[in-house]
């Protein structure tokens, strides 16, 4: 949480969020905005900057990492995660869940349901920043001494405002290439929008503009992880570098040349679907070879950002203070608490809650995403601490009460499956309980693990398989204790490159990552069969015996035994929120991260007055219990409860709609068509089956 939330208008002349391209996407600048007027003095200058991270923010807010194209693209459709609600009822979202069931529902998908229209659809939003960022940058470009700045041997006030400018460009440019893949190009402001041109171009400028800008800026400090810095400047490239040298679909009538307007060469997979083709860049080594000097300079120039010893901890930071920044972010998107405007991390992918939209304790959570039941009883490693911080199979009544969620389709802390569990806002000291959407919970946009799984992928791509493994083994060392074993897990993962690909899965489940990287990175079409597979073996086992037991040791069963508990005087424990496991015998414990926060503590909650039996203690949950087991907890309380009976009796939502349509083979068709504004004012057609009128 932050409470610096950017609002300053951009100051000076009115700016207008216009775009264009050119045949290799480089025009000559044109004198557009009064830089001597702007850019007088640094006060003027960071307010215009500032300016342009408020258009950030609320395109952060409503499309990136909250609802719209969150909704539908990031958050479900990997082997990971999923959406909770049947799939009749949320067409628009299961539907690109389900790559537009394999390419033949994408003609008739509604364009403008999450998409919206302008001026407050995700393309517009991410343009309108473009264009901010153009403004500062061409201004800056035009002014007398611009020569000199870019020829400093180290940063100045000026060089440090203008890599901001063009790294947000490029961040703004990432997230249009990731959910609509070639669209128009523009690094100059003032100019008339004009024809979309091939992604692969823009990514090879971007990388470019960004490393030419990263050596003029500053390391990240402690206290200003809310702006671009040299830091998130070469972990940036690195991104970009290892996305561009990935698998993507591409339509087919788009020319497809480098940066410099070279013809390239595809490497693909599969088939096309809808006259697109799912393929990488023949040139893909040089991207990775670009990726790991990124990343390489990165973690030379790390500033206040540090890895910490305990995986908890980030997730600790993270709700526990409105005026500071988590130990490992090198960039995090500030929300501050009870602030007006949208504020969705913790309501679409945190814990859930069934309470009302306001005072209730905590607002309604309604859990968007949830994760695959076959991916958290058997990918999931028992003993890695990320799995119960990552996936929860309890959420909040809304009236200071744990419960467990049902399997059966539906939302909130009712119904849905094990939900996402990263975000909660018991978690918070300080609690908002006026209203929902009011969380004030930080968007991490960049950490420190990214940059080191990042580096470890680009340096098993480039044959530095030493480095790659010291990487990899420094985040899967600490999800377990110092015990990774990374060798018997790169053994099992068949390669280096996969079990890099998948420690990325754990590291980052439940936050929305997954789908992009399956991607990305080719295996999409093998984890799908997988999830898919495992899924059908697990139905199977409950219909026949009442439980499934995975290959690593957990059994899922048609029902669980709970009862009601008081954690602190049946238990003996300090508080009715708990953190990591520390006994698995102990059913309020096991599995951690759960309970309530200790509500009797918050003025004007009065739940507890008659009833202080506020958590759930659970077993059979991974375990097969027998009949005397079963019958000493009847005796002890303890209530049946359906379970994965209820996986059962919704075969179809978790096997059968379980990427709907999708053959394995076709170009999957992830990306979200153009709106009819969009393709009205920009002279340029929709692609891969999506329609146009």
């Amino acid at each position: 949480m932050k409470n610096k939330i950017l609002n300053i208008a951009l100051y000076g002349a009115a700016i207008m969020a216009t775009t264009s391209c050119s045949d290799f996407l480089e025009t000559k600048s044109v004198s557009t905005a009064d830089g001597d007027f702007v850019f007088s003095n640094m006060v003027t200058a960071r307010a215009a900057m500032d300016g342009a991270y408020s258009e950030w923010h609320g395109a952060v807010s409503a499309h990136i990492y909250g609802d719209g194209l969150f909704y539908a693209l990031d958050i479900a459709g990997s082997d990971i995660m999923r959406h909770p609600e049947k799939y009749a009822n949320q067409l628009p979202r299961h539907q690109p869940e389900t790559f537009y069931e394999g390419g033949a529902a994408a003609a008739a998908y509604n364009a403008v349901t999450y998409g919206k229209e302008a001026p407050n659809s995700p393309y517009a939003v991410l343009f309108s920043v473009v264009g901010k960022a153009n403004a500062i940058a061409s201004a800056i470009e035009n002014m007398e001494g611009y020569a000199e700045m870019m020829a400093q041997d180290k940063p100045s006030n000026l060089s440090q405002l203008y890599g901001e400018a063009i790294c947000l460009r490029a961040t703004a440019y990432r997230e249009l290439i990731k959910y609509y893949g070639d669209v128009p190009y523009q690094s100059v402001f003032g100019v008339a929008a004009g024809n979309i041109v091939g992604r692969d171009s823009i990514y090879d400028v971007l990388i470019d503009d960004v490393n030419r800008v990263a050596p003029l800026m500053n390391p990240v400090g402690k206290d200003n992880k809310n702006y671009f810095s040299k830091t998130y400047a070469y972990a940036l490239v690195g991104r970009l570098a290892i996305e561009a040298a990935g698998y993507q679909t591409r339509r087919g009538d788009i020319s497809r040349t480098d940066g410099k307007g070279n013809t390239l060469t595809f490497e693909t997979l599969g088939t096309e679907n809808n006259g697109a083709s799912y393929g990488r860049r023949a040139d893909y080594r040089s991207l990775y070879e670009k990726a790991k000097t990124a990343y390489s300079t990165c973690l030379a120039n790390l500033g206040a950002c540090s890895f910490s010893a305990d995986y908890c901890t980030l997730f600790d930071e993270l709700h526990a203070s409105d005026n500071a920044y988590t130990t490992e972010a090198i960039y995090e998107e500030p929300f501050s608490q009870g602030a007006s405007g949208n504020d969705p991390r913790s309501y679409s992918l945190g814990r859930p809650s069934s309470g009302g939209s306001s005072k209730a304790y905590p607002c309604k959570a309604y859990g968007q995403g949830r994760i695959n039941p076959a991916f958290y009883y058997g990918v999931f490693d028992p003993n890695d601490v990320r799995r119960d911080i990552s996936c929860g199979v309890t959420g909040s009544t809304g009236k200071g009460f744990e419960k467990v969620i049902s399997f059966t389709p539906g939302s909130k802390a009712d119904a849905g499956g094990i939900s996402c569990n990263k975000f909660d806002e018991c978690r918070q000291p300080t609690v908002w309980t006026a209203n929902q959407r009011r969380s004030g919970i930080n968007a991490v946009y960049m950490r420190l693990s990214e940059v080191y799984l990042g580096y470890a992928e680009a340096c098993a791509m480039t044959g530095d398989e030493a480095t790659a493994k010291e990487y990899l083994a420094k985040i899967r060392n600490r999800a377990f204790n110092g015990n990774g074993n990374v060798d018997a897990f790169i053994a099992a993962e068949g390669s280096l490159f996969k079990a890099i690909i998948d420690e990325r899965g754990f590291e980052f489940a439940g936050e929305g990552d997954r789908r992009w990287t399956l991607i990305r990175s080719g295996l999409l079409p093998e984890k799908i069969r997988e999830i898919k597979a495992l899924t059908a073996d697990m139905i199977s086992g409950l219909k026949a015996n009442g439980y499934y037991t995975f290959k690593n040791g957990n059994t899922i069963s048609n029902v669980i035994y709970t009862k009601m508990v008081d954690p602190k005087k049946e238990f003996g424990l300090k508080s009715r929120l708990v953190g990591a496991c520390t006994d698995k015998s102990n059913p309020v414990l096991f599995p951690g991260w759960r309970g309530q926060k200790d509500w009797e503590d918050v003025s004007g909650f009065t739940g507890y007055a008659s009833n202080s039996k506020s958590n759930v203690a659970i077993k059979g949950l991974f375990e097969k219990l027998s009949d005397a087991e079963i019958a000493a907890l009847k005796a002890d309380g303890y209530g049946e409860q359906a379970w994965g009976s209820d996986i059962v009796k919704n075969e179809a939502e978790y096997s059968d709609y379980l990427f709907y349509g999708y053959d394995y083979v076709k170009a999957p068709i992830y990306l979200f068509p153009f709106s009819p504004n969009a393709i009205a004012t920009g002279g340029f057609l929709n692609g891969y089956g999506f329609a146009n009128e």
